[in-house]
């Protein structure tokens, strides 16, 4: 989706608004010892009372509000029976519609007590997203998200999940431009135009460099298993930048 009017700008912000503040509440109320089908209902009922629907079940038929990611369990994953236990990575992802228009986010979060790696593992998770944010902007090469934030995993020394990419998002949950890297592809040739809606959301491992099937039609497992973390935002390239439209207000 490319933005066109001021009335297409505002009804993205509400619903960038509104999957934000459920991502917030839900990893606020993350505790050991609840399942995630209990997490997820907590971000339905948040949802509903915004007058939003859940996107994967809109437009997917997705077994859940809420993807909820446990450990292994990558992305994709189905809210059920599992309980929370200390010293878990839990990933969770919202996406939602409301009056036509959608917007996606994402991020991991640690249930403590957990190791000085899977912290610091958490931190530079969300760095690496910021490091790819700051790339956006009208008539920018789509590719230096990648790079930058693939530099920035050479450096420290991570992995980045390179079967799982950003997306146009926008007037449906997954849309044009599609399978944007945030890995370094050089056959990425494609520029931002102004305007133009998408996700940032590298996924960042100590080890993970693909995204498995796991048993369910769902669920999707580092390959090889390692820790691995999840931080994602809307975004619109302007002329001065990035506008990031999952915020929490």
């Amino acid at each position: 989706m490319t933005i066109s009017n001021e009335d297409e700008l505002l009804k993205l912000k509400e619903i960038g608004r509104i999957v934000a503040n459920t991502l917030a509440a839900m990893g606020a109320a993350l505790e050991p010892g609840m399942t995630t089908a209990e997490l997820d209902v907590i971000g339905r009922r948040l949802l509903e009372q915004e007058g939003a629907r859940s996107a994967p079940e809109l437009c997917y038929g997705f077994p859940g509000a809420t993807c909820i990611s446990v450990n292994e369990e990558i992305a994709h994953g189905i809210p059920g029976h599992r309980r929370i236990e200390p010293g878990d990575l839990v990933n969770i992802d919202v996406s939602a519609e409301k009056d036509g228009f959608f917007a996606d986010t994402g991020a991991s979060f640690a249930v403590e007590p957990v190791s000085k790696a899977a912290q610091r593992l958490l931190r530079d998770g969300r760095r690496a997203m910021w490091t790819g944010i700051r790339q956006v902007g009208a008539g920018l090469p789509l590719a230096n998200i990648g790079n930058a934030i693939g530099e920035f995993a050479r450096k420290n020394r991570y992995t980045l999940v390179r079967n799982l990419a950003s997306h146009g998002v926008g007037r449906s949950l997954h849309e044009e431009p599609k399978e944007l890297a945030t890995w370094p592809d050089r056959s990425e040739r494609r520029k931002m135009q102004e305007g133009l809606v998408f996700t940032v959301e590298p996924f960042l491992s100590l080890g993970a460099e693909w995204a498995a099937d796991g048993e369910d039609a769902w669920t999707l497992f580092s390959e090889p298993r390692a820790p691995t973390v999840q931080y994602e935002h809307t975004v619109v390239a302007t002329r001065t930048g990035p506008l990031v439209l999952t915020l929490p207000a």
